[in-house]
């Protein structure tokens, strides 16, 4: 079946509970990649695009508005997924999730980049509307509490003019109210777009560099690992994750921010 057809075809199991990437590791998932990388096997390739279908599904939603057809999201996240599947190596020893993950974003960030600003808006423009956005998420997810446009500013190293230009650009995305309530943020449903005015996580910014964060993440201790896996992987709440390991959620906050900057260090050097 070709990409395209994986993408229109109904996907009946998806009514069923997404699977956890996590169930797909190991021995199975590795057989089944060598299977079509080597052999060339379609019904491997069938198989993992089956399996991983609701992970881009998933993504697909993260990115949906009431003014963008979600099918058609959907669309541009199963080809992504398509084209993961037939470019990944499982012998560089990473997971398919933490390769396919960014792959999928970022085609479902070009789409919109390239084809829902409801004006036009300079290439550069967008960048720095779409990175404040980023980083405002990052932020939040942090330190616990929304950031002041002062706070972007100093963090992004813009004066608080081109910040205020980037959220007023935000408002020429044909898919983005900053008046509309959003979902962004959990246990917060009064918040709107300006406030929460960005919806990416620092998972993706992360995961940018599949191989170097890969290898990076084996040094770190097993706590560290596991928290990362709860909140990147199976994408659990930061107080999912405290009920779960039985700790607060600022000690979440902490071991996350501790580590993602350890990460990000490790990849830089």
């Amino acid at each position: 079946m070709t990409g395209a057809a994986y993408a229109r075809a109904p996907h009946t199991h998806c009514a069923r509970a997404a699977p956890s990437s996590r169930d797909l590791r190991g021995p199975r998932q590795t057989r089944l990649m060598r299977r079509w990388r080597r052999d060339h096997d379609r019904a491997a390739r069938d198989q993992l695009i089956e399996h991983f279908m609701p992970l881009a599904r998933k993504l697909a939603r993260r990115y949906a508005r009431s003014s963008e057809p979600s099918e058609d999201l959907a669309q541009v996240a199963s080809l992504a997924l398509v084209r993961a599947v037939d470019r990944f190596d499982p012998e560089r020893g990473s997971s398919f999730a933490a390769f396919a993950i960014p792959t999928i974003l970022g085609d479902l960030r070009r789409y919109f980049r390239d084809c829902t600003w409801s004006v036009h808006v300079p290439r550069g423009e967008q960048e720095r509307a779409l990175a404040i956005e980023r980083t405002n998420e990052r932020l939040t997810n942090l330190e616990g509490h929304r950031p002041t446009v002062q706070e972007i500013a100093e963090y992004m190293e813009l004066s608080i003019e081109e910040v205020l230009d980037g959220l007023q650009v935000a408002q020429s995305y044909s898919t983005l109210s900053l008046d509309a309530p959003s979902g962004a943020l959990e246990e917060d449903d009064d918040c709107t777009v300006a406030d929460t005015i960005g919806a990416e996580d620092e998972r993706y910014e992360l995961i940018e560099d599949d191989a170097a964060v890969s290898q990076a993440v084996q040094i770190l201790p097993y706590r560290e690992r596991r928290i990362l896996e709860l909140r990147f992987v199976d994408d659990m709440t930061q107080s999912e994750i405290a009920k779960q390991l039985n700790i607060s959620q600022m000690q979440v906050s902490r071991v996350l921010r501790r580590s993602i900057d350890e990460l990000r260090e490790r990849v830089a050097a």
